[in-house]
């Protein structure tokens, strides 16, 4: 992941601006704007979109009125002055229509990313992100850890952190907390890891 930190915080419309730019002509990374900063990854592979259709299809038999929906970008942080893509956002089906690359996270009860064989995973999934999205109040935050073979389900927001951690190994059944309320059973994911 490249991260570009300007010395004065980059406006979110001016993010959203280059964004679109880019998106016309550059398909192979996505961008974000968390904490005033840029980041740029790399499209993710083809065990990481894999994991991704495991959790839309146990999503999708536990709670049908709800869609994991795949790389939506969200109006993220304080004051929605980030932007971030995450792998996949838990919302009703038609939660984002006619709302643009950067959709309003009101209705998402869940974030999810799978973490990527990049440089700035650590920092960017295990930090940024949840705090992001606890400052944006999405109840619970997933982060499938294909580095260190965990799972870890973030919830209760406070508005600056997740007061509830709970992380298990893959192998182990986790309990997504409400308003998810959807149970994961992870030996699978055994499968899916370098």
């Amino acid at each position: 992941m490249t991260v570009i930190d300007y010395e004065s915080q980059i406006h979110p419309e001016e993010f959203d601006e280059a964004t679109a730019i880019m998106a016309r002509t550059i398909t192979s990374i996505r961008l974000e704007l968390i904490d005033g900063k840029i980041r740029s990854r790399v499209v993710p592979d083809g065990d990481h979109g894999r994991i991704v259709q495991w959790l839309t299809r146990i999503c999708m038999q536990s709670r049908p009125e709800l869609w994991l929906h795949p790389d939506q970008g969200l109006k993220a942080q304080t004051y929605r002055k980030g932007r971030a893509r995450p792998d996949a956002s838990l919302a009703p089906t038609d939660a984002f229509v006619g709302q643009g690359e950067w959709a309003d996270p009101a209705p998402v009860l869940m974030t999810v990313e799978v973490t990527s064989y990049d440089s700035d995973t650590d920092n960017r999934d295990r930090v940024e992100k949840p705090r992001a999205y606890a400052q944006t109040d999405i109840p619970v935050y997933l982060l499938i850890d294909r580095d260190n073979c965990v799972v870890t389900v973030h919830s209760e927001p406070d508005g600056v952190r997740y007061e509830t951690i709970h992380t298990v190994p893959f192998g182990k059944e986790i309990t997504l907390p409400e308003p998810v309320g959807i149970t994961l059973e992870t030996e699978q994911l055994k499968d899916w890891v370098r």
